[in-house]
């Protein structure tokens, strides 16, 4: 028995199994996703889903695919797809068993006497899915019918009917080829064994997404399916159909290949390997770039997750070369001493504060686990580069100020992570002294001091030297109220705004930090009582009269909470860090019980994996991408901690 089991008996109700969703990610960008039942609820929702090269976005290329047992010429549809007024069609759920997901995704259909098993992944660095559908069971002549329905379209977008598309398909080896418009990849679809292709072209209207609909979108879709495949299967007998951007020469080879992939797989039978497992599908590799996905389904690459993600998403599981390949493709980026935070590979955005100064905190980070590395010696270029253009001011109205304080902003912008904007404006718009970017500066100059003396960098060190101790007792007067026991969240002049928030966790947590041991004490305290959950710290105090504990509703009213009280995971590891720092050993039995405590959601929102956010508020409900980057590396981070602590206790 597996370790992610589902209730059986719950698999067929659809209230149940319809908020449990399933993604699978490969090397080259791609990924597959929908829910355990395999109904689609979101247009992010696809079984091949793939990178555009030119833009960064991704398509969706096959939305499902429908398969239908045949006996004795009576047909029973596996599949399911919701229309208006709650109606699904056709109803295949009812016939799923089991469902397991420990390496590859894995239903189990009983239609009366037939057993069918259904199999499928993502080939680790190619476009192409491959469906293994094994007859384990059958006492009389069985036939499979597959029926694709296609949508070519951009992810953010919905397809709808019209005269544009190329209806018509070409015929190659044990399949067809589609394109339903010039501008998007061809979809190659194969069997490994002979099949017959019936032209059955046709438009299904209406199918709804009501994961879009709760979240105020459009979501409704018109998907076309071309016609139908239609083949024999023997008891015993393995079919694999493949879905791909590229021709399979020998598709008769299907079979070996899906099992040389499968083979690959690292087994989701732990917490820990899970947390592997997840960290892994972020990473995306090609032939001149290492990128770290901020999310899925609908998150790209960008400049702040990546460099916060990085450490948990590959450090601590010991991919130590493709650290360093991520943190090199974002130098290559960097424009006017900063990264893009979002955005297109043609159009990106620079609009981030904070990116560059977890640049220099992936550094340090990084450095522990390459000994080897000449910091200095690879970096300075960047480093100095960065440093300049935040003492000089660049775009934003980023700059130093006279006390050495860094000042950002600018009106209608929100520059830090807590970047959410309605039609109102920025929610947390934070203009000004902003205390975890000071925070962070203060660690970068003196990370950077010493890893310039250890270069004997005398110009720098003498150019930087007197920094430190300004930046350190400014940003004592300017955040820190003895009174309150805490520090501001942000000063803007004479204003300081008192807001508890969880930002001053990363000042308390950061290897330089201006705040005394005495200091962190209080910070902590403050966080314990007012922000920490089990599912991480909130973006608000619930005393707060703008708390909002409940993420939902349009993009407006989400945007409204998505910093104003919702939950964040990936803050937990500052935290825990800070804690740690303090107690010791002494804090260990607290930290296992917020650790393990996400084991729990394993089986809950997005399988195997951890969601961006949650509910300010008990239950804590999931909300956002069903897998995010560093949500899972804060967990990930959280662990290797209690190994450390462990081994050096007991040492």
């Amino acid at each position: 028995m597996g370790y992610l089991q589902f209730d059986k008996s719950k698999l067929i109700n659809l209230e149940y199994s319809l908020n449990k969703e399933f993604v699978r990610s490969n090397r080259a960008g791609s990924y597959s996703s929908t829910t355990v039942v395999g109904c689609n609820t979101r247009k992010y929702h696809g079984m091949l889903v793939c990178p555009d090269k030119k833009t960064g976005n991704k398509n969706v290329l096959l939305s499902s695919l429908d398969v239908t047992v045949m006996q004795h010429q009576q047909e029973f549809n596996l599949g399911i797809h919701k229309y208006e007024g709650d109606l699904y069609v056709p109803r295949g759920h009812k016939y799923i068993r089991n469902f397991e997901a420990e390496s590859v995704g894995v239903t189990t259909y009983r239609v009366g006497g037939v057993v069918l098993k259904k199999e499928y992944l993502l080939v680790e660095k190619e476009e192409q899915i491959l469906i293994r559908y094994t007859l384990e069971e059958a006492t009389s002549p069985t036939f499979l019918k597959f029926k694709p329905f296609l949508a070519f379209r951009n992810m953010h977008s919905l397809s709808k009917a019209n005269l544009f598309a190329n209806t018509k398909y070409q015929s190659v080896k044990n399949g067809i080829v589609s394109k339903l418009y010039e501008e998007l990849p061809s979809l190659y679809m194969q069997f490994n064994k002979d099949v017959e292709f019936v032209s059955a072209p046709d438009w299904y209207f209406n199918i709804e997404y009501m994961e879009e609909q709760n979240r105020g979108y459009d979501f409704k879709e018109d998907l076309f399916v071309p016609g139908y495949f239609e083949c024999p299967i023997k008891k015993g007998e393995s079919i694999i159909f493949s879905g791909s951007t590229s021709l399979v020469g020998s598709p008769i080879n299907l079979l070996e290949k899906y099992n040389t992939e499968k083979s690959k797989r690292i087994a989701r039978d732990s917490f820990k390997l899970c947390l592997i497992n997840s960290a892994e599908q972020f990473l995306v590799y090609t032939e001149d770039r290492t990128e770290i996905v901020a999310g899925f389904p609908w998150f790209g690459t960008w400049g702040r997750d990546t460099f916060i993600s990085l450490p948990g998403i590959t450090l601590t599981i010991g991919k130590i070369k493709q650290a360093k390949d991520v943190i090199d493709t974002m130098v290559k980026r960097m424009k006017a001493g900063l990264f893009p935070n979002m955005g297109d590979n043609d159009n990106p955005a620079f609009n981030s504060v904070d990116a560059p100064l977890w640049f220099f905190w992936s550094l340090q980070q990084y450095q522990k686990y390459d000994k080897k590395i000449d910091i200095w010696k690879t970096y300075k270029a960047p480093i100095t580069n960065i440093l300049n253009a935040y003492r000089d001011g660049t775009v934003f109205n980023i700059r130093m100020l006279e006390n050495g304080m860094i000042w950002a902003g600018q009106p209608g912008k929100a520059l830090t992570w807590m970047d959410a904007v309605t039609d109102s404006g920025p929610v947390t718009p934070r203009m000004g002294m902003d205390v975890e970017i000071n925070a962070l500066w203060y660690n970068a100059l003196c990370a950077c001091l010493e890893w310039a003396r250890a270069a004997k960098d005398t110009k720098f060190v003498k150019d930087w030297n007197e920094l430190p101790e300004m930046i350190n007792n400014s940003f004592i007067a300017t955040f820190w109220d003895e009174k309150k026991g805490y520090l501001a969240d942000y000063v803007d002049g004479d204003y300081k705004d008192f807001s508890v928030r969880p930002n001053q966790i990363i000042a308390a947590a950061l290897e330089f930090t201006p705040v005394t041991k005495d200091m962190k004490k209080s910070i902590i305290d403050i966080v314990a009582r007012y922000l920490l959950t089990p599912k991480g710290l909130r973006s608000l105090s619930p005393k707060d009269e703008k708390y909002n504990s409940c993420y939902e509703g349009n993009q407006n009213s989400r945007d409204s909470a998505y910093h104003q009280g919702t939950v964040w995971p990936w803050l937990l590891q500052f935290y825990v860090k800070a804690y740690l720092d303090l107690y010791k050993a002494g804090g260990l039995s607290t930290v296992k019980q917020l650790y393990h405590g996400f084991e729990e959601d394993m089986l809950v929102h997005g399988i195997g994996s951890i969601s961006e956010i949650y509910d300010g508020d008990p239950p804590h409900t999931p909300r956002g991408a069903i897998s995010q980057a560093w949500s899972v590396a804060s967990v990930l981070r959280i662990g290797e901690m209690i190994e450390k602590l462990e081994s050096e206790t007991k040492n």
